[in-house]
This record gives structure tokens, C-alpha cells and sequence, in this order.
């Protein structure tokens, strides 16, 4: 486990950075979510050197669009820093964004990072930090973050199970009188469905669809429809070669997302199989509670109620729990 620095300062951090695979959040102190754009960055290839053309929403349109001389380049993969110079720019334009002129001092942040990431991904995250103008950096576990910005109880001496599914990487952990008793991740989240469907699209039908195309049909999937409901995708048939429409039912992707769903749901019973009798018998009268962005809500609960026997319940507005478990924290370190 990583001992993460605490401030000196009675004052505080003036603001928390949720930095996700897929987006970016920056709350500040009694105002909240102040920034929120993709965790995006876009590059050009300038004889050799590669120059930074543009960074977070302004590159959304162009990921799967840019032509061979350009790169879109996400600083994260699957919930840990792989691109320290990506990082670095993100970090550098969430900050420009928010202060509209440049602070008099380095701002102290609070930032949420993977449960198992290991010194060296901290440490990069760190530097990527004071790359981008950031002064004392806190961090901070993201399973503690949602759980405390679900609303579970934490800090009380009875289980409280958190599920963070983000775009690159899920948590499951469980919580007790303000510690974390077990936890485990898996490297997979909201990304790795998109990448699930393209390959079977590719492999069935012989049709491609770019990433973009793959997370719409995706959150199309995983909304309240029925089995029989047809959902046209725009793409390319391999057959010709041609652009075209595929028109399939919502039932032939079940078994895409039930696989999917079933590694989250093995990692949940391995961490369950791991905490103590009393704790377990909690989960049976306790919320477990999904969160996170890469949820998706009906087949991720049915998996690990199936597997573990324990009810769960999606949080209010799933993809904000780390944010607002942030901002509270914030607050009780300013109190």
C-alpha cells in the first residue's frame, strides 16, 4: 500500500482533480465542479518533434479522424498515467482554465488515484503535477473518494462495499470504522466494453466502427430497452469495403456485456471471500453500491448480486461519486 502525503497546512487544499481514463474533473473548494472536459490530447508531427495542437473537449471529434501526420494521445491507460507528457498538458490546460490568470502561488491539490497503483505510477503522477504548475500534492485512494461521495459510512465499524467502475480501470473495496479491509482491481473498465464490441462486430459481421461510434452503441445497450429493439451502426463493411448500416437486435450483445460484467463480479466475490464473517453478514442489510462512469447499471448489479448473493444499488448520479467524495474531503480538511 502507498502511504500518500498529508498537507502541513492548516489551510488545505484549494482544489481536487478527479482524472479519469476518459475525463478530467477539477472541483474547487465551495464551488465544486468547476472543469470538466475528455482526458484528450491532440498532436502534430513538426519534423520530428511533436507539437501540441489542441487538449481536452476540442479533441473529442477528432479521436479515430486524425490524419497520419497527427496523434490523439491519452495521458491515462486504464487508470494510471502512461503518457507523462499528455498528463503533464492536461494538467497545465485544466489549470489555465480555471484561474483565468496565473496564480500568485502553486496551488496544493487533492488528486484521486487507483487503489493499487504501485510508487512509480505515483510518483510520475506526481511529477506530471509539478510539471503543470501544481504545488503540495495530496493522494488519494478513488474507491475512498466514491464511497465517501456515495454517501456510505465509511467511518463506522460496519461494512460499507464500494464498486468504482471507471473508463479504464474497476475497483472493488470494502470499508470499515475509516480503513479499507480488502480491495481489488481489475484494469478494465468502460473502454474495454467499447473495444469488446468492435471486436465482435469485427469478428461476426465482419463490420468496423470507430471508437466513438462503439461508446454511443454502448450507452445505448446498457439504457432500459428491450431484448427485440433493433439498433442501426454506422461503420464499414469489410465485405466491400463500403460505408454501411448494420441493423442488429439489443439481444445479440447480451453475452458481450454478461462476460464483460462477470469479471467485475468474479474480483467482487474474491474481495467478499476475504473480509471477515461479521463484515460479510453486514453486506447482507448494508448498500453495495456501483459508481463510476463505466457502469453500466442494470448488468453490472444483476452479475454481482448473481455471484456474491448480496443486493446492489447504483448511486445518484454514478459517474460524479469520486468528485463529490473529493470536494467533501476538502471540506473537512478546511474545517
Amino acid at each position: 500500500m502507498i502511504n500518500f502525503p498529508s498537507f502541513g497546512s492548516r489551510r488545505g487544499p484549494d482544489l481536487a482533480i478527479d482524472l479519469g481514463t476518459a475525463n478530467m474533473r477539477i472541483i474547487l473548494r465551495d464551488e465544486g465542479v468547476v472543469f470538466d472536459e475528455p482526458s484528450l490530447c491532440y498532436y502534430e508531427n513538426v519534423s520530428g518533434q511533436m507539437k501540441l495542437i489542441a487538449v481536452g473537449r476540442d479533441v473529442l471529434a477528432m479521436v479515430d479522424r486524425a490524419p497520419g501526420t497527427h496523434v490523439v494521445r491519452r495521458p491515462l491507460a486504464r487508470g494510471v498515467l502512461q503518457d507523462l507528457e499528455a498528463a503533464t498538458a492536461l494538467l497545465a490546460h485544466g489549470l489555465s482554465s480555471v484561474f483565468d490568470k496565473k496564480p500568485k502561488r502553486r496551488p496544493q491539490a487533492m488528486i484521486g488515484i487507483p487503489a493499487d497503483a504501485t510508487k512509480a505510477e505515483a510518483s510520475a503522477l506526481l511529477a506530471a503535477a509539478d510539471d503543470a504548475g501544481f504545488g503540495r500534492i495530496e493522494l488519494v485512494r478513488e474507491p475512498f473518494a466514491a464511497a465517501v461521495g456515495a454517501g456510505l459510512p465509511v467511518r463506522e465499524a460496519r461494512a460499507s462495499m464500494i464498486v468504482e467502475c471507471g473508463a479504464g480501470t474497476t475497483e472493488i473495496a470494502v470499508f470499515s470504522i475509516d480503513g479499507q479491509c480488502r480491495s481489488r482491481s481489475v484494469r478494465l473498465g468502460g473502454l474495454s466494453l467499447d473495444e469488446a464490441i468492435i471486436e465482435h462486430l469485427h469478428l461476426q459481421h465482419h463490420f468496423l466502427i470507430g471508437r466513438i461510434t462503439a461508446e454511443d452503441l454502448k450507452k445505448h445497450l446498457t439504457a432500459d430497452c428491450s431484448e427485440d429493439q433493433i439498433v442501426e451502426i454506422k461503420g464499414r463493411s469489410l465485405h466491400n469495403g463500403l460505408p454501411g448500416i448494420l441493423a442488429l437486435p439489443v439481444s445479440e450483445f447480451y453475452p458481450v456485456l454478461k462476460r464483460h460484467f462477470g469479471r467485475f463480479a468474479d474480483a467482487a466475490r474474491l474481495v467478499v471471500g476475504e473480509i471477515s464473517p461479521d463484515l460479510a453478514a453486514d453486506l447482507l442489510s448494508e448498500r453495495v453500491v456501483a459508481t463510476g462512469g463505466g457502469i453500466c447499471a442494470r448488468f453490472l448489479a444483476d452479475a454481482i448480486t448473481a455471484e456474491c448473493g448480496v443486493p446492489v444499488t447504483i448511486a445518484n448520479d454514478p459517474s460524479g461519486c469520486v468528485s463529490r467524495g473529493l470536494e467533501r474531503l476538502m471540506e473537512e480538511h478546511a474545517a
